[in-house]
């Protein structure tokens, strides 16, 4: 619980916003193991296995929350389209029993929904988990799921701002906040997410504790990121300012284990609340759509990149599994390469 810091206002944190924000966290948070699958179409064979892959995915797999809850939301999808495309609540059996063409029919109903691409390739990757889960503890025989192949999804590329851009937004989403704290706080949100390419969810899951002292020129900060994977980023001066400035007026104090940023009625600090800032200040300053707080992120990796970084240097700051992904970033500097060519060049229109 935060506590009033020493020579501030006195403030009491929020218990309906701390409950709030705990519950929103996560669609199945507050369920316990037994209870996954309650309120499904479906039969008790397939409630008791949706359980089982749940737990899995939770205890084993220890995948990240966010992905826990779209896989959640994605396996009821299937399974509620599946009752109705068959007609009663469906068994084990009749999922063994499902033919591509039943699984293509679900897909097809998702893109009438206009639920984009993306979201349906996702969507099929959880019910292929959950059928591997399945087969692999010998709940069904091997099923036409595996063999279906993901749809094709448009490569999309990262949409960075420049450096102007992203310095900009830094230095002025506290303008407008209702108290100074407020401001203090999103400037060292977006420094951290600009100054060290953090994802949001990084940036806010971080504790008082997590904060490196001085005595380092370059001290580095530990991250949990996605898959609990952790790596170590160097935390460069001007963050750890952003951090300072912002701490000396957060009015609630905290010990080690305590949320570093906090809410206006003292909960942690909620991503949605960053994300309506940048909106605002997009509307302020004139920014493009795509300026949100991950294409800070997006900034940060184009723009190490573009000054000569390393692409396994860049990769390991990120936190990317795979180079592939950290390698989308070079086709963006080329593509800003290209338009500077297409701009200046005497020869480029001809």
């Amino acid at each position: 619980m935060a506590r009033p810091a020493a020579g501030l206002t006195t403030r009491k944190p929020s218990q309906r916003a701390e409950k709030q924000s705990a519950a929103g966290s996560s669609a199945i948070h507050g369920h316990d193991s037994t209870d996954f699958a309650a309120g499904l179409n479906v039969a008790a064979d397939v409630k008791s296995a949706v359980t089982s892959w749940i737990v899995w995915l939770r205890d084993e797999r220890r995948v990240a929350a966010l992905t826990l809850d779209a896989y959640y939301r994605d396996l009821i999808d299937f399974l509620a389209f599946t009752a109705q495309h068959l007609g009663n609540a469906p068994t084990l059996g009749d999922l063994a029993a499902l033919a591509k063409a039943d699984f293509r029919a679900w897909m097809a109903a998702r893109a009438q929904r206009k639920l984009q691409a993306t979201s349906t390739a996702r969507a099929l990757s959880a019910v292929k988990s959950f059928y591997r889960h399945a087969i692999k503890r010998g709940l069904i025989a091997e099923t036409g799921i595996t063999a279906l192949r993901t749809p094709k999804l448009p490569r999309s590329l990262p949409k960075p701002l420049n450096a102007g851009e992203a310095l900009e937004a830094v230095s002025a989403i506290g303008d407008e906040a209702r108290h100074a704290w407020i401001g203090k706080r999103d400037i060292a949100v977006l420094t951290l997410l600009y100054g060290c390419g953090l994802r949001i969810s990084e940036a806010l899951g971080l504790k008082r504790g997590d904060i490196p002292g001085g005595g380092t020129a370059m001290p580095l900060l530990r991250i949990t990121g996605k898959g609990n994977k952790t790596r170590m980023v160097p935390v460069l001066p001007v963050v750890t300012e952003a951090i300072q400035a912002y701490l000396a007026v957060c009015p609630f104090a905290g010990d080690a284990g305590d949320p570093l940023f906090y809410g206006a009625r003292g909960g942690p600090l909620q991503p949605r609340l960053i994300q309506g800032a940048m909106q605002q200040l997009r509307a302020r300053l004139g920014l493009p759509e795509t300026a949100t707080p991950h294409a800070l992120r997006h900034s940060f990796a184009t723009h190490l990149l573009a000054g000569g970084g390393d692409l396994r240097a860049i990769q390991e700051l990120l936190g990317h599994a795979s180079l592939s992904t950290t390698q989308r970033y070079t086709e963006v500097d080329a593509a800003q390469l290209l338009a500077v060519y297409n701009a200046a060049h005497p020869r480029a229109a001809k």
